[in-house]
């Protein structure tokens, strides 16, 4: 089977890439290092969205997304219509985003768009997503993943005791319920 991960930063030999290698997965994306870093936010999802769109764009197809790289599929899904695989968003980016204990703060590009369009009703919910995400995750907001995921009626899991980085264990189940279901 082929997956879709929009951030190839994922390395085959450690972490979520480890575990998808593990399953005999063909894994296809973008790296988003060198030169897809220096195209604008608008190109890179466009680019996400042409990958989507050319390679998997059917009902078996999978895209598992991690961090900023489910920003990125979020963000494309706004130059489509709904998605029609099954998707699985681990710690998952959604809007901006800050830290008092590290002084840390992003924005990322149209850090408000994605509530926004929930929110009036006009993004395109795919139709099958699920989203993990650790309950004290200061990147990918627990509050703020769940408040996307009310609005679009997508299936949330908060991980208790969980930062950013999922457990190992954790993710193997995740993805053995993923791929069998």
């Amino acid at each position: 089977m082929r997956v879709y991960s929009p951030d190839l930063r994922v390395r085959l030999e450690k972490g979520l890439g480890e575990a998808l290698a593990a399953r005999g997965l063909a894994v296809s994306g973008r790296e988003t290092v060198g030169e897809f870093a220096r195209l604008s936010f608008q190109e890179q999802i466009e680019l996400v969205a042409q990958d989507l769109k050319t390679d998997f764009w059917h009902e078996e197809s999978r895209v598992i997304a991690n961090s900023y790289g489910a920003y990125l599929f979020l963000h494309a899904q706004t130059l489509l219509p709904a998605y029609v695989g099954k998707v699985l968003l681990l710690s998952p980016i959604v809007g901006e985003f800050s830290s008092g204990e590290t002084a840390t703060h992003f924005v990322p590009p149209r850090s408000r768009q994605l509530m926004k369009l929930a929110q009036e009703g006009k993004y395109p919910v795919a139709k099958h997503c699920e989203i993990h995400v650790g309950e004290l995750d200061w990147q990918s907001n627990p509050d703020g993943v769940t408040a996307l995921a009310k609005l679009t009626g997508w299936d949330v899991t908060v991980v208790k005791g969980a930062g950013h980085m999922l457990l190992k264990e954790y993710v193997g189940s995740v993805l053995e319920e993923f791929f069998t279901h």
